[in-house]
């Protein structure tokens, strides 16, 4: 399913571009006024201090008349997928879930897979496109199409919180459960915003090197902040890095970043995948399998009890699939987005030695 009734829209510049996205944005709740008109943005680590007329990093949140503008009443994409494709594997295997997303983003990543959407005001060689929608609209479709969760994805979706939240509301209120597919790069008080509202959470940790992190345009700490405070909510949270050679493979940050996630807590998924030659980044090789076998021997090394590989269905053995990690026992067998086969208890547990499997299982296709 895509979105419907589609609206084009046919940027000149990215000036006439910036107007038009301007006309889809309401006053934001999460800032603060500042002297001489100024604001400061709360959404993400950046905490942009804005003059008035300017924009944040981001550059879809604006300061009007000493107001924060933000993204609000459109889409730019909207799919009904597998759950698997966000990726989340230890929530409600095979489930639908209805993924949609706005414009622009608060990083710059060169390897980027979405730069289509997320650098819409940065790279002129993007074509943004846009679709009016109203929160009631999504959950419509997604009731329509089936869909057991609503995920908010595609770009950076911290940028445009307000927007997920209103989407969201509904969306519980409809028995749906809400996900965020995010960078991670949140404040304390985006995340007490947020939280009440979003149940699961994909963090990319996308290496454990700070001078790497502020080449893509971020700051390492903030994110490993969103990943404790996310997990001491009681969010369901999986964590993705996608493996890119020459730039986060060394074992000395593997074996750091993974000992980060394993000291909050092991139970947490790793799914560490491969790049593919984009964007910016087409002078690294592209991501064997020997290389992400390679991190995932890290990870166990550093007490990881659930890492798998994307990217490369079906070269990676067993690491799709989800196993026991008490007596091995095959849980939920996977190639790509495909669950093969589902052994889990309603309870979650392993029908083998009961072992209680972390997740969120409580319906599986």
């Amino acid at each position: 399913m895509v979105c419907a009734a589609r609206e084009t829209v046919l940027k000149k510049d990215m000036a006439s571009t910036a107007e038009i996205l301007a006309q889809y944005s309401k006053p934001g709740d999460l800032f603060q006024k500042l002297e001489k008109n100024q604001v400061r943005c709360l959404a993400c680590g950046h905490r942009c201090p804005i003059h008035e007329g300017k924009s944040g990093v981001c550059k879809v949140r604006f300061n009007r008349e000493g107001v924060l503008q933000v993204p609000f009443g459109y889409v730019s994409g909207m799919q009904c997928d597998p759950i698997e494709k966000k990726p989340f594997f230890h929530v409600r295997p095979g489930s639908p879930a209805l993924s949609f997303g706005m414009l622009g983003c608060n990083f710059h990543c060169g390897f980027c897979q979405n730069w289509i959407t997320s650098q819409v005001l940065r790279d002129p060689k993007s074509v943004p496109y846009l679709s009016p929608a109203t929160p009631g609209a999504l959950i419509q479709a997604a009731r329509r199409e089936g869909a057991e969760i609503v995920v908010s994805t595609y770009n950076e979706p911290m940028i445009s919180v307000e927007w997920s939240v209103a989407v969201f509301r509904q969306a519980k209120a409809a028995g749906l459960l809400t996900a965020y597919v995010s960078n991670g790069y949140a404040t304390p008080e985006a995340l007490e915003y947020l939280v009440p509202w979003v149940d699961l959470f994909k963090v990319d940790l996308k290496c454990f090197d700070d001078k790497q992190y502020r080449r893509l345009g971020g700051r390492l700490q903030p994110v490993l902040e969103t990943i404790k405070g996310l997990y001491k909510a009681g969010t369901w949270i999986e964590i993705v890095t996608l493996l890119v050679p020459g730039f986060n493979d060394s074992t000395e940050d593997l074996s750091r970043l993974t000992k980060f996630i394993s000291t909050v807590s092991p139970d947490i998924p790793w799914h560490v995948t491969a790049f593919h030659r984009n964007y910016r980044m087409t002078d690294s090789s592209d991501t064997t399998p020997e290389d992400l076998l390679h991190a995932v021997e890290i990870g166990r090394n550093n007490g990881l009890r659930y890492i798998y590989t994307g990217n490369l269905p079906g070269n990676t053995g067993d690491m799709e699939n989800t196993r026991c990690p008490d007596c091995g026992e095959l849980l939920v067998e996977r190639i790509g987005y495909r669950v093969l086969g589902f052994n889990l208890t309603p309870e979650g547990e392993c029908p083998s030695c009961k072992a209680v499997i972390p997740g969120r299982w409580a319906s599986s296709k």
